[in-house]
């Protein structure tokens, strides 16, 4: 069987079993419609990936950030990488993880630079990487970079660094988007991410279904760009996420007017 041949059969299985998870996924929102969403705000910050990443952003609204990711019990505050020793510094002594984006939000950039952004990001107190895959090499079907793209900054983590790929779902077909998911895995990243937020588009139930489907059990999915209420971050860990990244956190958590940081 030929590469394009397996692509086409794994689609197929892949819409196949997705279309089960969505009837699966109707069926509990009408069991939900009566009983609530089954999960406190303190567990669900607990999935959350507090976000900062908007270019002209300040100090004082990192300070912010830092001091939200304190006070509600976020996961992980997320930035540019030029912010880690910022917030590193801040969050010293604390559990808050630091998750630094990588080629960050084309994803367009050579390996070399995304691995020394890495490294560079790690030396300077980042836990964790969220690379965004090159969409246009997947896209021009160049697998094998698109592979070794992803090795790259994986080889560039340390072993206890968590790696995320942003693949970018508002602009790939389903087929692509089955791509980037196995292209991920067999890359051996930690997880794969549905967005930027830069780019159009955002997570999806739908998306984080399929994700999940062909991914498997033992690899993080994080449902990433336009979740704005608490419902709908439920509704992403139900469909298969298991981490949230979102700027609107606090209003997530709490139901406040959101900054629109994200």
């Amino acid at each position: 069987m030929n590469q394009d041949e397996l692509v086409e059969r794994v689609t197929r299985e892949v819409m196949a079993r997705l279309q089960d998870k969505i009837k699966e996924l109707n069926e509990l929102k009408k069991e939900d419609s009566g009983s609530g969403t089954g999960m406190s705000p303190e567990q669900l910050a607990g999935y959350i990936d507090h976000t900062l990443l908007k270019p002209g952003a300040v100090n004082t609204q990192f300070d912010q950030l830092v001091n939200e990711a304190i006070s509600y019990k976020f996961y992980s505050v997320c930035v540019n990488s030029s912010w880690v020793p910022y917030v590193a510094k801040k969050l010293r002594g604390t559990e808050i993880k630091i998750c630094s984006v990588v080629g960050f939000p084309l994803g367009e950039m050579d390996s070399r630079s995304k691995a020394f952004e890495t490294r560079n990001a790690i030396a300077n107190g980042a836990h964790e990487i969220d690379m965004v895959m090159n969409i246009g090499a997947l896209k021009s079907r160049n697998l094998k970079l698109v592979e070794e793209d992803v090795r790259s900054v994986k080889r560039a983590c340390r072993s206890h660094t968590i790696l995320k790929v942003i693949i970018e779902t508002a602009l790939l077909t389903e087929e692509e988007k089955v791509l980037a998911c196995e292209i991920s895995k067999k890359a051996d990243a930690s997880f794969v991410k549905t967005s930027t937020g830069f780019n159009g588009g955002g997570a999806t139930v739908q998306d984080i279904a399929l994700m999940r489907r062909v991914v498997g059990p033992d690899m993080g999915v994080k449902a990433s760009g336009g979740i704005r209420d608490f419902k709908s971050a439920v509704d992403m860990i139900k469909a298969g996420a298991t981490r949230i990244g979102a700027g609107a956190s606090v209003q997530i958590i709490t139901g406040a007017p959101t900054s629109g940081k994200y």
